[in-house]
């Protein structure tokens, strides 16, 4: 019994994988350590996995497309290591339907990790608040059919073509493969390593799923005649992989369909299954020239990755890229920050605010208020408009009209954008109302999956479609599935030209927008608005008599000839969102190339730029207002525990120094952002005070949850949000301090606040 099973079919096969391909085994080990929410919990990686959307929901066709993927996948697994290893098994050559033999005792990991993905995604939704749990059992059936589906179709494929032993030299299928010069060197190669195999096999699974035992007169038929059998299953292997790829590249023009564009999860799969697939390739061509031909090929798209044909730039829609490049440099900055220049943009914005304040009462002095909302990706984004609206409620949009000034990061200050839009046009028109839930709904809604599909058919290759916009034409990458995503989910309202803001801006209809986005060449911040703002970037000069580092470069001003005032907004918005790998970093034309990435990792509060904002114009502030409000919009909490240390493994030696430079660079932030504001307080010749708001989803009391919204966790870092972390986003307004934070608007803002309203 013990030679049964030690020696059969699955478990030599196993065993050989453990040996020889571990590199193809740990694409397992990684995708089941992410299904088990081990990996990537932060960023929603697991989350693509047990709750796949497709077209905006989670369906039975999500989970069907997911069943199609994974199938695509693990079939790469079988085909690449069979080209690979299937000739190491002559006994496979003369059983019918080799192929189909192979992968069934070839599917013990497949099967383990099939069994442990169904068993977590069922989990996983019941834990999900659906409306109904027999939706479940759809969602087990749309995976079930999209994987019975495509393995019945790959199936029926080889079993037509791929011959054995006593068919293939039954005809004339030998003379035909003889005539390929390929396959009679590897038939060669293959025969050579044959005569020192020495693996032994005695029982395989067969196709009614018992165990048959091996031929013991293998040894009688020729090896080089079976090696062929091997070499022609290996030709029709070939051709479908080749067949797969060409369809997913073709998919690749037709990107834009929202039909076309699959779960996030799926995408990834296929791309596994593609890499497997090239790796099986390379390695049946090659044979034990792969290794050596892999490092070369490696060196050559390192080396010839900076010509124009591969290194294309990733630009920002609306601007004109074919000016010459304005030069970035230090003396060039420096006239750009001239006093009198200052001195001007300063005057500009002392214009802007009396406007401001003319809209209300002459003899009164009113409070400027600033909000500043914090980065985080779709649930920062969620966050701030679900606020903003909380905050629009009181008085009937009365703390709007005092708000002056938005500032942020990422996803914050795309919230806050599509708020101050939506805001904008509610004063023009009655029917737009800015509580309608609606827009909760649109800005949640998933904007993950056209960025990886279209990184999978379109990033990894050479891009070569074009957009217009503008009358100008750019190449699409997956920045512009960012932007294009964006506009469908808000139905186009935020897809204007920057200069759109100018008046309403200039008017005091709608607060000051300052998009902010890091420089990656020199940490410096890139300020684009309708509005030149050099005074942020700045001190008075002659005031301190010593040099200063400039801290932020004006887009409009320094990009004036390159058309900067037409610059597409939601461009705009995806700077300063840009998250690594996710979204590509953009390209702006100056000499040197100034590339710009999320603003978040240096200010991801957007609370120094409205202190700076304060500091330069207290004398009016003083003068003109009764004081400044500012109002904080956190994606995460600000004082939390602190956490028992456990002494380390040493794995977590090596990787926790990382870790705690990731996790604590927002308290880093939160702690510079409270010392300036307590310095700013104490010095201001007007009174400033701060209203915080806190997604703290742990801090939301259990009274006031349903069974299934209680013990609900943070939301993921993601561009795209599940049920739950919706609901979680959602129902973090109930915390106390948020409800305080709500009181305390009402009493600043003349409201009357009722006993039991106030925690």
């Amino acid at each position: 019994m013990w030679d049964k099973i030690w020696f059969s079919f699955p478990i030599q096969l196993f065993l050989l994988h453990l040996l020889k391909n571990l590199s193809l085994l740990l694409i397992w080990v990684v995708l089941l350590v992410i299904i088990l929410e081990g990996i990537g919990v932060m960023l929603g990686i697991p989350f693509l996995f047990l709750d796949p959307e497709y077209l905006n929901q989670v369906s039975w066709i999500s989970f069907f497309l997911m069943g199609i993927g994974f199938a695509m996948f693990t079939m790469g697994f079988h085909m690449s290591t069979y080209i690979m290893d299937g000739g190491k098994f002559p006994f496979l050559a003369i059983v019918s339907k080799p192929f189909i033999h192979y992968c069934l005792n070839n599917s013990i990991i497949p099967l383990v990790f099939y069994l442990i993905y169904i068993y977590r995604f069922i989990s996983f939704q019941l834990e999900n608040d659906l409306t109904n749990d027999w939706e479940v059992l759809n969602y087990f059936l749309g995976f079930s059919a999209g994987s019975i589906i495509s393995y019945t179709v790959i199936f029926g494929y080889f079993s037509l073509t791929n011959k054995d032993f006593f068919i293939l030299f039954a005809g004339n299928l030998d003379r035909r493969l003889r005539k390929v010069r390929l396959t009679r060197t590897n038939v060669i190669s293959q025969h050579k390593e044959l005569k020192n195999q020495s693996t032994k096999i005695l029982y395989f699974v067969n196709l009614r799923l018992g165990l048959e035992k091996v031929r013991p007169d293998i040894s009688r038929f020729e090896s080089a005649k079976l090696l062929r059998v091997f070499d022609q299953n290996h030709l029709n292997l070939f051709l479908i992989q080749v067949f797969l790829i060409l369809v997913i590249l073709f998919l690749g023009f037709f990107k834009e369909y929202p039909i076309l564009q699959l779960p996030a999860a799926m995408s990834v799969t296929l791309l596994l299954a593609i890499l497997v697939m090239i790796a099986g390739a390379v390695s049946f061509w090659l044979r034990r020239w792969a290794t050596v031909a892999v490092v070369i090929f490696v060196f050559l798209i390192n080396y010839f990755s900076n010509f124009n044909f591969l290194n294309r730039p990733h630009e920002a829609f609306g601007m004109d890229y074919a000016v010459p490049p304005v030069a970035y440099t230090l003396s060039h900055l420096d006239s750009l920050l001239h006093k009198d220049t200052v001195a001007k943009d300063e005057s500009q914005i002392l214009q802007i605010l009396e406007n401001w304040k003319a809209k209300f009462p002459v003899e009164t002095k009113p409070t400027l208020v600033i909000m500043a909302s914090s980065g985080g990706g779709q649930r920062a984004a969620l966050w701030t408009v679900k606020v903003m609206q909380s905050i629009y409620e009181i008085n009937s949009g009365e703390i709007w009209k005092h708000t002056e000034l938005l500032t942020g990061a990422s996803g914050g200050v795309l919230g806050a954008a599509f708020f101050r839009e939506i805001y904008l046009r509610s004063l023009k028109d009655p029917a737009v109302n800015p509580l309608d839930g609606k827009y909760l709904d649109q800005i949640s809604a998933d904007n993950l999956n056209p960025i990886i599909f279209s990184l999978l058919v379109n990033d990894l290759l050479i891009r070569n479609q074009h957009y217009e916009y503008g009358g100008r034409s750019y190449l699409k990458d997956r920045g512009y599935a960012f932007e294009n995503q964006l506009n469908i989910n808000t139905e186009g309202i935020l897809d204007k030209p920057l200069i759109a803001y100018q008046i309403p801006e200039s008017k005091g209809e709608i607060p000051l927008l300052p998009v902010t986005a890091l420089i990656t060449n020199d940490g410096r911040k890139l300020v684009i608005s309708p509005h030149s703002m050099s005074f942020f970037g700045t001190s008075v000069l002659g005031k301190t008599g010593v040099a200063e580092k400039k801290q932020t470069v004006d887009f409009l001003r320094f990009f004036a000839a390159h058309d900067a005032k037409n610059l597409r907004f939601l461009s705009a918005l995806r700077m300063s969102a840009t998250f690594p790998f996710i979204t590509p970093n953009i390209q702006l034309p100056s000499e040197p190339v100034m590339e710009t990435m999320d603003t978040g990792l240096s200010d991801n509060f957007g609370i120094q730029d409205g202190l700076r904002f304060l500091y330069v114009f207290q004398k009016w502030i003083a003068e003109n207002t009764s004081g400044v409000v500012m109002i904080t919009i956190r994606d995460s909490e600000k004082s939390v525990e602190i956490q028992p240390t456990l002494p380390p493994k040493i794995f977590q030696r090596i990787f926790t120094p990382f870790k705690n430079i990731y996790s604590n660079w927002d308290n880093i932030q939160t702690i510079q952002n409270e010392v300036l504001f307590n310095y700013m307080a104490e010095s201001m010749p007007f009174s400033l005070e701060k209203v915080e708001f806190e997604y703290a989803p742990e801090k939301v009391q259990v009274e006031e949850l349903t069974e299934s919204q209680q013990n609900m966790q943070r939301a993921s870092l993601n561009w795209r949000l599940t049920a739950r972390e919706k609901k979680s986003i959602l129902s973090s307004m109930a915390t106390s301090s948020n409800r305080m934070a709500i009181a305390r608007l009402k009493v600043l803002f003349g409201t009357h606040v009722l006993q039991d309203s106030i925690p």
